[in-house]
């Protein structure tokens, strides 16, 4: 063969295989995940295989070894799991960085809100109220629905999807202030239709927060009503019950109350038993809650994974002192009768879920929030190292910090058993949920402490209790995070990796992934989830954000 031949050959072959490969990676698809494990959602066992998105939706699942895609990533034998669900999460932090770094690097791609108090409806005295109660992270509040409220978030840029619950003490506040007292059957039907139009809204349902003002002043057939407006929406009743100590079993029966009569599935938040001397309570609480989903009603619960829950002072305090709202509760915890009665209560009683004699001792009590700047040097200091520094008692030291704060004051209370937590966390109808806004790691947010489970919920969970105490399997856990809740609340194509589904995916190394916030440094980022798509959009790239913020509105299904 000449030499011309062989050059006409090469030319040739390398004309070919040109075609071959131009033609083998020309897209077909935006994304496609490659050689991963498929956690799908559904707790059967992971596959090996691959995602391919198209738009903001899942295109494929399984085999992809012949697509390719714009943006093509081999996830080295990593899980590839729906994005998981944080069921209860607050907006306040998104507002001041819309990343929510701390929910995003664990996974997270969707923060359900509103706790007690939402986002809407909202008066105009509201609005006022809520912006001078505004601590180190500021912004103006321009809505007044709950669903303008979470328009108002997502235009402003955020990386995890938003979706809300409507608070049953908002219409209470929007219609009665904060008095303690039972709505007129006229000021009833008014929360009732407030209630509807946050429903039409697509709000997930209602949620109450009954061991703080002004959500402990509801009795229980003014939740049965909104929750009746809820049921007829196909909506759920959440709720942090009215005592999770001493009389939880009687908490736990009004739940049930509510569920039966509205017809409404019914979820407790954070379930747990706080208070040493209670812990031996847990079999019966979970007997309550097993025998009631045996008759048939839809009683699930969440729960974040350490022993040590955190709120305000006011969970140290009687509900009747707080009537009015902060300002009335300040000024009468000046009064020195009402004081001395405040300080008896505190120390003594158990007719309402008092967290001070739950923790057992002031030194079980955080302080890790200020609002005034005076203050901040205490963060990080239990309530009894600041009595014994002011040479005063923890109950007055605890009124004296409200007073001079002008806050309720942010607290860690030290509450739950390890091994309560470890019974808990495999039960089939538990998932998970932080109780704490996704924050960052600098800026406004080094102003002030936080709880671990901000940084480390969820990756806690693999780490901890799949990984090391082998209480779960992946699969398991993936479905707790992902179907489990999205199916609860009644959000439809996500939670699944399934065709069509809304591709929000999280990729994370089962071997690796860890939780790093401890509560002498909480505010420490989880690894070893590496990649995180939110609608389709990139938002995680080897662990780092990419200032992607495709975050949405998630609406609960009402079809």
């Amino acid at each position: 063969m000449s030499i011309e031949q062989s050059m006409r050959r090469i030319l040739f072959v390398v004309a070919i295989s040109g075609t071959l490969i131009c033609c083998a990676r020309k897209p077909n698809f935006d994304v496609v995940l490659r050689n991963g494990l498929i956690c799908d959602g559904t707790g059967s066992p992971c596959t090996a295989g691959g995602i391919a998105i198209t738009g903001d939706r899942i295109a494929k699942t399984g085999d992809v070894s012949s697509d390719r895609g714009r943006i093509d990533i081999d996830v080295h034998g990593q899980v590839i799991a729906p994005g998981f669900i944080n069921l209860m999460s607050a907006p306040e932090a998104l507002f001041a960085d819309g990343r929510g770094l701390s929910d995003l690097l664990q996974g997270v791609t969707l923060e359900i809100f509103g706790e007690g108090e939402s986002m809407g409806p909202l008066t105009d005295d509201m609005r006022a109220e809520e912006l001078s109660q505004q601590a180190d992270i500021k912004y103006d509040i321009t809505w007044h629905t709950l669903n303008e409220g979470l328009e108002a978030l997502v235009a402003r840029g955020i990386s995890p999807n938003v979706a809300s619950f409507i608070g049953a003490a908002t219409p209470r506040v929007n219609v009665l202030g904060r008095s303690n007292r039972a709505p007129t059957p006229a000021e009833l039907d008014r929360m009732r239709d407030l209630t509807a139009k946050a429903m039409q809204d697509g709000a997930l349902g209602v949620a109450s927060a009954l061991i703080y003002q002004p959500g402990n002043y509801a009795r229980t057939d003014e939740l049965v009503a909104l929750a009746q407006v809820a049921a007829k929406y196909k909506g759920i009743y959440i709720s942090h019950i009215r005592n999770e100590g001493d009389h939880e079993m009687e908490a736990i029966d009004e739940l049930i109350t509510i569920a039966r009569q509205a017809q409404i599935p019914a979820e407790i938040y954070h379930l747990k038993v706080a208070g040493q001397k209670n812990w031996s309570h847990l079999p019966e609480v979970l007997h309550k809650i097993e025998a009631a989903r045996a008759q048939d009603l839809a009683i699930t619960a969440d729960m974040y994974t350490y022993p040590a829950g955190a709120t305000g002072l006011d969970a140290v305090m009687p509900p009747w002192v707080q009537e009015g709202g902060l300002e009335a509760w300040r000024k009468r915890l000046q009064d020195p009768a009402i004081r001395k009665r405040v300080k008896q209560e505190m120390s003594a009683s158990d007719q309402y879920d008092n967290l001070l004699r739950a923790a057992g001792t002031p030194d079980n009590v955080l302080l890790v929030g200020f609002k005034t700047e005076a203050l901040k040097p205490l963060t990080g200091k239990t309530l009894g190292e600041v009595a014994r520094m002011r040479h005063s008692t923890p109950e007055e030291t605890a009124m004296d910090l409200v007073i001079e704060d002008d806050s309720r004051v942010e607290a860690v209370y030290f509450l739950m058993s390890e091994d309560n937590i470890r019974r808990q966390i495999v039960l089939p109808w538990v998932s998970f949920a932080s109780d704490a806004d996704p924050e960052g790691i600098d800026g406004v947010f080094l102003k002030f402490s936080a709880h671990p489970r901000t940084f480390g919920n969820f990756a806690r969970v693999y780490a901890r209790y799949v990984r090391d105490e082998k209480l779960m399997t992946v699969p398991e856990a993936v479905r707790k995070m992902t179907s489990l809740p999205a199916s609860n609340l009644g959000i439809s194509n996500r939670g699944l990796l399934r065709p069509g589904y809304f591709a929000d995916i999280a990729v994370f190394d089962p071997t690796t992934i860890q939780d790093h916030a401890t509560f002498e440094k909480p505010r420490q980022l989880a690894t070893g989830v590496s990649v995180v798509f939110v609608n389709g959009q990139q938002v995680v790239r080897d662990g780092q954000h990419t200032g992607a913020t495709p975050g949405r509105v998630v609406r609960r299904d009402r079809s």
